[in-house]
């Protein structure tokens, strides 16, 4: 029987939240770091990190819109009430959670009976309305759905240290959508 000198790595990943802010309703920053790792440990990590977080990740938005009473999407409104319409007028199911209600949806200029059916789709990605069937004979208009939370993710990768001792901190930055 060959015995062989095994030497076993003590040293302790750390995965740190460097800077996490939240700009508006909408948008949200974060800054992490994972250190000590060995020389393209970090490469690895990121690119299976970042697949994951702009692809992997499911997200919720609006892909069908129905305007009753009006027989195409460029239908003129002739008569359009005073005021705004913002997302915060949508009445939604109790499992639906509008993230900012504040985001304008039309303006209207006289009083009308505006009422828009909306169609909620959970997938991962994008989806352009133009690539899906539009066997739709109810009078709905597809949308272009982004359906992914996370819409950026950089990173930087930082070496230090000599000789074979040669260590690198990977620096993770991603930019999300209210989810």
């Amino acid at each position: 029987m060959v015995r062989e000198k095994v030497t076993v790595s003590t040293r302790t990943l750390q995965w740190k939240c460097v800077e996490s802010r939240v700009d508006n309703k909408r948008l949200c920053y974060g800054r992490f770091i994972l250190s000590p790792l060995i020389k393209g440990q970090a490469d690895t990590i990121c690119i299976a990190m970042r697949r994951a977080l702009l692809g992997e990740i499911e997200g919720t938005c609006i892909t069908r819109a129905n305007l009753r009473k009006y027989p195409h999407e460029y239908s003129t409104i002739v008569a359009r009430g005073p005021g705004y319409v913002t997302a915060q007028d949508i009445i939604s199911p109790p499992s639906v959670e509008i993230v900012d209600n504040t985001q304008h949806i039309a303006r209207l200029t006289e009083p009308i009976d505006l009422c828009i059916g909306l169609q909620i789709e959970r997938n991962r990605g994008y989806d352009m309305y133009n690539k899906r069937p539009n066997n739709f004979q109810d009078g709905s208009y597809p949308i272009d759905a982004v359906f992914m939370p996370v819409r950026n993710a950089n990173h930087s990768i930082h070496s230090y240290g000599n000789g074979n001792e040669r260590q690198e901190i990977l620096f993770l930055e991603y930019g999300q959508m209210g989810v």
